[in-house]
């Protein structure tokens, strides 16, 4: 009897499973014909992306529907109508889960077309954020009603909302410094401070933002290190944010040089640099003498590029192409350093002025002394 009992319920899990499969497959290809000559084809994405978890929350809801078909034993059936609410919740909020989720991204694909790129990244933080915190309601949730299906649980909630003040206070308390990156990471996201793919410098390295979540941030550095801050760091910190408004940003290149330098030819030279290079936007240039020293004047070379590696690369191909030109054409423009005296012999002490007695050949005369004796 318990055999063919358990026989009915792999058939009907079975079918729940096949029943499943054919709605989904049927859901398919409805939207496919729906949208097949619209411009607008989000409709597909959604479908596929909930596929598993559907087929999962279908399946479970077949068979929580059937199982008193199967005729299992009263002790059984209780089980197993158990395990079938867990797993059907679970399913569901799987299902709610990435439903949210495949929601938030085609709202952001379609809110960022044509538009600019901070636009985007902001767009891309924030849906971020919110996903996480969906998906964060979401689970608690279902876990809180996965636990009110057992009744000592529903018991021990009653008794529980009496000291629902004490226990906030304490829990409060002690997950101070979770809940306070919590909120910092919220405020962060939707105030706008700072997005990813942003170029920001904290705790002196540049890096770009990588990631966002609702307790840290990921800096990706330019040596392929990874830099994990807590969000409050940059809620209670001020840091550099490179690309707040705009990617493009200055670069500078200083050199060292003779006080001979021609200038004008050196901006000649600059101009035509700058000109064969990819890495200018056109934007800006300027070469400027911003300081001398007694034997050197200080050169300044600003320029513009689109993002800071631009600029960073940029710099290097300038300072490198004006060492060059300065080497090749004008050599007598790059720095020496002079020596007061060199090559000459040391002198002797001025006439008329010795350390001691001398004798004939010119030695000094070492003098002894006596000693008496007693």
């Amino acid at each position: 009897m318990l055999l063919w009992s358990i026989l009915r319920l792999l058939v009907l899990a079975a079918a729940s499973a096949l029943a499943a499969l054919v709605v989904v497959r049927v859901a398919e290809w409805t939207v496919r014909r729906l949208t097949a000559r619209r411009a607008w084809n989000g409709a597909s994405p959604l479908v596929r992306g909930c596929r598993r978890p559907f087929l999962c929350a279908a399946t479970a809801g077949l068979m929580l529907a059937g199982e008193a078909s199967a005729g299992l034993p009263a002790m059984l059936r209780d089980a197993v109508r158990h395990g079938l609410v867990l797993l059907c919740v679970a399913a569901c909020a799987w299902l709610a889960a990435r439903l949210v989720a495949l929601l938030i991204d085609t709202g952001v694909r379609l809110s960022v077309r044509r538009q600019d790129a901070g636009r985007i990244r902001r767009a891309r933080t924030q849906a971020g954020m919110l996903r996480r915190v969906c998906q964060a309601v979401i689970a608690v949730v279902a876990f809180a009603a996965m636990l009110m299906t057992f009744p000592a649980v529903r018991t021990l909630g009653a008794s529980l909302l009496a000291s629902a003040g004490l226990i906030g206070v304490v829990a409060g308390v002690a997950a101070q410094s979770t809940l306070g990156n919590l909120v910092a990471g919220i405020q962060m996201s939707f105030g706008d401070m700072v997005r990813i793919g942003d170029e920001v410098v904290v705790a002196g390295e540049w890096g770009t933002v990588e990631e966002i979540t609702l307790t840290y941030v990921v800096v990706a550095t330019w040596d392929q290190r990874r830099i994990v801050m807590p969000v409050s760091y940059f809620a209670g910190r001020p840091f550099e944010n490179w690309s707040r408004n705009d990617a493009r940003i200055t670069g500078t290149a200083v050199l060292h040089l003779d006080h001979r330098t021609p200038m004008d030819d050196l901006r000649v030279e600059f101009d035509a640099v700058l000109a064969k290079s990819e890495l200018w936007d056109g934007e800006g240039s300027a070469l400027q003498v911003v300081d001398t020293t007694p034997s050197t004047i200080v050169v300044r070379a600003l320029m513009t590029a689109r993002n800071a590696g631009d600029a960073f690369d940029l710099r290097c191909h300038v300072r490198e192409r004006l060492v060059g030109y300065l080497r090749e054409h004008h050599p007598q423009a790059l720095p020496r350093l002079t020596l007061a005296g060199a090559g000459r012999q040391p002198e002797g002490p001025p006439p008329g002025v010795n350390d001691g007695p001398t004798s004939g050949s010119g030695r000094p005369v070492r003098r002894r002394r006596r000693v008496r004796r007693r």
